[in-house]
């Protein structure tokens, strides 16, 4: 049995200059988790991360919150079969639509 999840979503709000990608990478590194953040032309921010499910519930507990300064309307997010793609968390560039 795979404990792996995938964790897809998007936050909406006071997003963007007050170090949301920042607060995501450091979060998800701690609890374990592979992936990415990136910051969209819309002013959101989209994030793909994997690993077990107990770890991506804290990590949507906390994007709802985000760090001091940030605005969070709505946490939109998808979960899936983990792809295993991704050695660590990371920071992409803005509008990245790759895995």
């Amino acid at each position: 049995m795979n404990d792996r999840q995938r964790l897809e979503a998007s936050v909406r709000g006071q997003v963007q200059g007050v170090g949301f990608r920042w607060f995501v990478r450091s979060h998800a590194s701690r609890l374990g988790l592979t992936g990415w953040v990136a910051n969209e032309p819309d002013g959101s921010v989209r994030l793909v991360a994997e690993g077990p499910p107990p770890g991506l519930d804290e990590l949507v507990h906390l994007l709802r919150d985000g760090p001091a300064g940030a605005s969070v309307q709505a946490v939109e997010e998808t979960r899936l079969p983990a792809s295993g793609s991704f050695g660590r968390f990371e920071i992409r560039a803005r509008g990245h639509t790759g895995g």
